[in-house]
């Protein structure tokens, strides 16, 4: 079973060589890894370069992060695709879960476990529990999945034609909603199979795209509802996040512990 990685990075020299050792050093004995660079000028391309043939660089310019993903796995050639953020890194032996899961689970075609959040110094601050994947829960704000954390079949990629390159705020989140709606069968293994990095200059610490995010949920409700959210949806919202919470007391403990993902920047 053939891994493919796709990681984009723009100006992250400081973090890109320990994401890259992350992937490289994994256990899975087949893996193909693409890194698509649009322009950095901070060294990233020469720290690329270094590892050689071990590589796929992609240096050309794109129109986004999304349209960059596009162009690394429109060259891919696994039979699972995964993509890491330049300042994001994969936990040993995650690769050896996730195809030993798909093995033993054909009829799946996405799966994500859970992750570890990280600040920019490396240092551990909480644990980030994906949540069992529904429609329902989606459209109604109550379910969260780790990103680098989420591995899918390249058919299902290719049934939906990829990201949606005009999404610049969450094109993770509605891939998963494409490739569901197109009928692919989501699970969720309980296993820690990413760090995900916050710190001052990414999205979450920041803030940045706050805005972009409530309109990408609004979207997304319709999308999946097929009409726009009304007044009485916010009970339903309320009534789905009190479900999440009592379903998932791990996660709801972290939360209370640690507070918001957002505050380890």
């Amino acid at each position: 079973m053939r891994i493919s990685v796709v990681t984009i990075s723009f100006n992250q020299a400081r973090f890109l060589r320990e994401c890259m050792d992350s992937v490289l050093g994994q256990d899975h004995d087949d893996v193909e890894y693409i890194v698509v660079d649009p322009g950095s000028t901070d060294g990233s391309r020469e720290i690329i370069e270094a590892y050689g043939g071990r590589v796929t660089p992609i240096f050309e310019p794109d129109a986004g992060p999304a349209d960059g993903l596009n162009k690394g796995f429109f060259r891919a050639s696994g039979d699972v695709f995964c993509y890491l953020n330049s300042d994001d890194t994969f936990l040993p032996g995650a690769f050896s879960a996730v195809a030993a899961f798909f093995e033993t689970h054909p009829n799946v075609d996405v799966v994500f476990g859970h992750g570890r959040v990280i600040d920019g110094n490396g240092r551990a601050w909480r644990r980030l529990y994906s949540d069992p994947f529904s429609l329902s829960a989606v459209a109604y704000g109550a379910c969260v999945t780790v990103q680098p954390s989420t591995f899918f079949r390249a058919q299902s990629f290719k049934q939906v034609d990829g990201f949606n390159s005009k999404n610049r705020s969450n094109w993770d989140g509605e891939l998963l909603v494409d490739m569901a709606l197109a009928g692919a069968r989501i699970a969720s293994v309980n296993e820690f199979l990413s760090c995900y990095r916050i710190h001052h200059d990414s999205i979450t610490g920041t803030g940045r795209l706050d805005g972009a995010h409530k309109e990408h949920a609004m979207r997304m409700f319709e999308k999946i509802r097929s009409r726009p959210f009304r007044r009485r949806d916010r009970a339903y919202a309320f009534a789905y996040r009190l479900l999440k919470h009592g379903r998932r007391p791990r996660a709801a403990m972290e939360r209370l512990r640690r507070g918001p993902v957002y505050r380890s920047a």
